[in-house]
């Protein structure tokens, strides 16, 4: 199992880790935001006028920039404290909104929507519980950033494959295999996260807000 790197809790030292900087105006930071914006225009390209070769290039632009904004944050040193709240927000309201619309042409079956739904709604569940201890997440792992990049491979793969050529097939072919790739990591990590999360419970105690202490 994968080892995730111990949570730390909110207001940490400076001799634990080094602050974040509160930083608006980077490059990392402008990708998420129009990556953002492009989720309604997605939406409407997919569902509204079947414009699929357009909505097709809007998911590979954000797969795209999603691994470069990450990239860039480290090679440039451009984190912020935003990048950090903003990027996982857009990941999730991606990952909402694609099967959602993919359900809705039909394009994958609505079991499939319901486990990354279902997924995401269970891990958000357990949010208020690490607040309460002084945490705002738990550490990504790698298998994690993993799925990520399979389902984010896979559904620009499986909207490409619904034209109807022989080359679309074979794409078709190969975004199945991403996605079905992606799922399962995507369910292996829910479980690496709730085993952290429970350990979370047993070993970290609560803040007492306001009190400075712990209960």
């Amino acid at each position: 199992m994968e080892q995730a790197p111990a949570p730390k809790p909110e207001g940490g030292s400076a001799a634990t880790r080094e602050p974040t900087p509160e930083r608006v105006l980077t490059v990392p930071n402008m990708l998420s935001v129009v990556r953002l914006v492009l989720v309604p225009v997605f939406l409407y390209l997919l569902l509204v006028v079947h414009a699929d070769a357009w909505a097709t290039g809007i998911l590979m632009f954000t797969g795209a920039s999603d691994w470069a904004d990450g990239k860039i944050a480290r090679l440039m040193n451009q984190s912020s404290r935003l990048g950090e709240l903003l990027d996982p927000l857009v990941d999730r309201i991606y990952m909402v909104t694609v099967p959602i619309a993919f359900g809705l042409r039909h394009f994958v079956p609505w079991w499939i929507v319901a486990v990354l739904i279902g997924r995401d709604l269970l891990l958000a569940a357990t949010l208020p519980a690490l607040r309460s201890r002084g945490l705002t997440s738990l550490p990504v792992t790698y298998i994690g950033k993993a799925a990520t990049f399979g389902l984010m491979s896979g559904f620009p793969l499986i909207l490409l494959g619904q034209f109807g050529s022989l080359w679309s097939r074979v794409v078709l072919a190969i975004g199945w295999g991403f996605l079905i790739w992606g799922l399962a990591m995507y369910l292996w990590s829910a479980v690496l996260y709730l085993v952290q999360f429970v350990l979370v419970l047993r070993r970290v105690p609560k803040v007492v807000r306001g009190a400075g202490d712990r209960v």
